[in-house]
């Protein structure tokens, strides 16, 4: 697609083939948005041991037995005082007011960035997000992106000189010293692309999930009597395919290292390949009505973590962090119902989301 400066592939298998198959194709695209923003290394576009030393890095923090130590301490203080500050007439947006606050917050939180608040960090957010998306080179972008960049590296800066003077059990302190030789650590430079690749991951798209979900659920009432009637055993089923309908993110980016034809098409070495985690998750092939919000459907693997050694390492919060959000809300209010008066829309290709989220709440 000219205007992406991007080849898309959107079927299933031909998706699961370009994420998958190390030997022909490369996440190292010295031209994708992200490393022409954040910088290099940033840990969705390096391979090999630099992958895997970056990997190591941040993902035990965020292995599924890891998660399960402390999610609940954190997520469910931060929505409850989200609860705390609703309006009594129980008309609220909960995109704005309770699912992306828990998201950034959760996050940076784990990071050890504690006096952020949520409007400074929507601002991080939508800055990195102008740099990711910037395929056609918009100056305007751009700056925006670069603006972001300075505030956050003006933030962290504090937050490196203690875990320089000491080391903790955070993520960013795992990113310096994990593996290194006793004595060094990897340079803040270094680390930081991949910090930023996470922040913008993790800020929102959780938040985004768990909306995207609980429209699916309000929009059929049978599927939402469904999981109130048993949270334990249908909550999962309904987070797995409110991502799945709409993925929160929507590609993974690839290049193949020398000519490959997919599906007849010729592309070359060296060109940038989206891998349409999104569409491959509406394949007919493997989904029929994709199109429908269904959690009674077939359990089938998705797409929306992506595949391969660039899964995401963030999988095991998201998944307990949105199940959780949604649990706290459910078990609170007996009632929740889209308000007509103020209908959402989705929006957005690489970041996918409702643009509101106004319901009505009935204790």
């Amino acid at each position: 697609m000219p205007a992406l400066n991007s080849w898309l592939v959107t079927k299933w298998d031909d998706v699961i083939r370009v994420t998958t198959d190390i030997e022909t194709f490369t996440a190292v695209d010295k031209k994708a948005p992200v490393v022409r923003h954040f910088g290099d290394p940033a840990i969705i576009h390096v391979d090999g041991t630099v992958h895997r030393e970056l990997r190591k890095g941040i993902a035990p923090h965020y292995a599924a037995n890891k998660v399960t130590e402390y999610i609940d301490h954190i997520v469910r203080p931060i929505a409850r005082e989200c609860i705390a500050a609703f309006p009594e007439n129980g008309e609220i947006d909960l995109l704005a007011t309770y699912f992306e606050p828990i998201s950034a917050l959760t996050l940076t939180r784990t990071f050890g960035v504690m006096d952020a608040d949520i409007e400074t960090l929507r601002r991080w957010f939508h800055g990195l997000a102008m740099g990711a998306i910037n395929f056609g080179r918009d100056a305007e972008r751009t700056a925006i992106c670069e603006k972001t960049k300075a505030e956050i590296n003006e933030a962290f800066d504090p937050i490196f000189d203690a875990l320089e003077a000491e080391p903790n059990d955070t993520p960013i302190s795992h990113l310096l010293y994990h593996g290194m030789p006793e004595g060094e650590r990897r340079a803040r430079e270094y680390v930081m692309p991949t910090i930023l690749v996470t922040l913008l991951a993790g800020m929102q798209e959780p938040g985004h999930g768990a909306a995207n979900t609980l429209v699916g659920l309000l929009e059929h009432p049978d599927q939402m009597a469904l999981v109130r009637s048993d949270i334990e055993t249908h909550l999962k089923k309904a987070v797995s395919e409110g991502i799945r309908w709409v993925a929160p993110i929507g590609t993974q980016g690839r290049s193949p290292m020398k000519d490959v034809e997919i599906r007849e098409v010729h592309i070359p070495a060296g060109a940038t390949i989206s891998a349409v985690i999104a569409s491959a998750n509406h394949d007919e092939e493997i989904y029929p009505s994709g199109d429908v919000f269904d959690m009674t459907r077939e359990h089938k693997q998705i797409a929306t973590f992506g595949f391969g050694p660039h899964f995401c390492a963030g999988k095991w919060m998201s998944l307990a962090q949105m199940e959780l959000a949604l649990r706290i809300l459910l078990e609170e209010f007996s009632e929740i119902t889209l308000d007509q008066d103020k209908p959402h829309a989705f929006s957005g290709w690489e970041f996918r989301a409702p643009n509101q989220l106004y319901v009505k709440l009935t204790k």
